[in-house]
């Protein structure tokens, strides 16, 4: 741990220092993720952008202990990643629900193996079950939700255990564009409220900038960072905030990063 002390910020909740990731493809090495350093802050929302393939969803696996890095390490709390925890929570693009448990059921699961009383699990449930939005569905099963309706009750299901951090992989990507926007907006009020470090994986641009703190753009194979930009938009956000002058700009920035990785990764190809 000493050795690593004087790379970790002091008040960091996560710390990715020097990691690198490696796969094994048809016997040879492909180096996926090359070297990545970076601290981010309690309660703190970052989103992570860059071309597919760039090892965004790579990153947030091993951050949440679903895969290990072939080099460096990466710490919560100073702490080193030993496998997945009930300190992380994880929101998937697909909802991964139980379709033979109601709305209650799938939440509740989480909390299996925990310490909670029955009491307090009953009380957890209901709590999130409202803060989500979903207050007179609790019987329902998946088939008679919406995509919007199931992405909630993922959410919940991630929250209930109450992890201090929460890891969502394009997790609104499936959806329409006006429920992605009333997503984005809730998400944001559950973060507010609940006081969770955010790492948040996107394809979506705007989506990166209206919710985070700082985005940061990996450059393409390997992934590696290449920018790392802070949104500078006061909050609480609303989507009249799209339209501020500072956003156009975060944006042009951002979209002529990957436009450039972009036409990288196609002369890399074809040469």
């Amino acid at each position: 741990m000493s050795s690593l002390s004087a790379h970790v910020a002091r008040d960091a909740k996560i710390s990715i220092v020097g990691v690198g990731k490696n796969f094994n493809v048809s016997g040879r090495d492909l180096v996926a993720i090359e070297k990545i350093d970076l601290d981010i802050g309690k309660n703190e929302f970052v989103s992570i952008v860059g071309t597919s393939g760039c090892g965004k969803s790579t990153l947030l696996n091993m951050v949440g202990g679903l895969d290990e890095p072939t080099f460096g390490d990466i710490l919560i709390d100073g702490r080193p990643v030993n496998g997945p925890g009930r300190d992380r929570g994880f929101v998937f693009q697909t909802y991964s629900l139980f379709e033979w448990m109601t709305v209650e059921g799938n939440i509740r699961f989480a909390l299996e193996k925990s310490a909670f009383s029955k009491a307090e699990k009953t009380e957890l449930v209901a709590h999130f079950v409202h803060a989500v939005g979903l207050s007179g569905f609790e019987k329902a099963f998946p088939k008679q939700l919406s995509g919007g309706m199931r992405q909630r009750v993922a959410i919940a299901r991630a929250l209930v255990y109450k992890p201090s951090i929460l890891l969502m992989d394009e997790p609104f990507g499936a959806l329409d564009a006006q429920t992605r926007g009333m997503m984005q907006e809730l998400l944001l009020q559950i973060w507010d409220d609940h006081k969770v470090t955010v790492l948040f994986v996107t394809h979506d641009v705007d989506e990166a900038i209206f919710l985070a703190d700082r985005v940061v753009v990996l450059a393409s194979r390997p992934g590696r960072i290449k920018k790392v930009m802070p949104i500078e938009l006061e909050r609480p956000r609303s989507f009249e905030v799209l339209t501020d002058p500072k956003f156009a700009v975060y944006k042009r920035e951002i979209l002529a990063d990957i436009r450039e990785e972009t036409l990288k990764l196609m002369a890399m190809e074809h040469s």
